[in-house]
């Protein structure tokens, strides 16, 4: 069942189930698509080793700081490099925006979800130069995907520019 409307999130949060599945939202990020079967076999000789992989989450994390609540490797992401999902609990990231903006406070932060397969997250432990920038463009890039603005749109603008005429790639 997709539900797309933006009220549909509190359906999520709530203990309800559809013939008999609970209902999930994707936003979540606590579904395990380990029991999906990959079409391609290549995908897993591509992804980095697991000293590799908790490097590179390490390094975005020290980067980010308190801007997310985790980083973690994703399951879900094939060609983005990464995104965002609920930081706790049972609510959706939609249920958090909209809780947020009737609080008018500082919500509940979010979960980076990245891509170990994508260049841009395989650069982070491969650029030590551009590791920070890097990191941001994640997460904004994460945020974006979204509908939010980065926090510093101009700071965005320079880093991106930044990476663009390094020739990160």
């Amino acid at each position: 069942m997709l539900l797309t409307d933006p009220v549909d999130a509190f359906w999520t949060a709530a203990p309800l189930d559809f013939g008999g599945k609970p209902l999930k939202s994707l936003s979540q990020g606590d579904v395990d698509f380990g029991l999906i079967p990959l079409l391609d076999d290549k995908a897993d000789d591509e992804k980095p080793s697991g000293s590799d992989e908790a490097a590179t989450i390490a390094a975005i994390k020290d980067v980010l700081g308190d801007r997310v609540s985790d980083v973690r490797a994703s399951q879900r992401l094939t060609t983005s490099a990464s995104c965002l999902v609920a930081g706790g609990g049972s609510r959706d990231r939609q249920l958090e925006r909209l809780l947020a903006q009737q609080n008018k406070g500082a919500g509940v932060k979010p979960i980076l979800e990245i891509n170990m397969r994508h260049p841009l997250v395989a650069a982070v432990s491969g650029k030590a130069d551009a590791a920070a920038d890097l990191s941001f463009l994640l997460l904004e890039q994460a945020q974006i995907l979204d509908g939010e603005l980065p926090e510093d749109t101009a700071a965005f603008a320079t880093r991106l520019n930044r990476l663009v005429l390094r020739g990160i790639g």
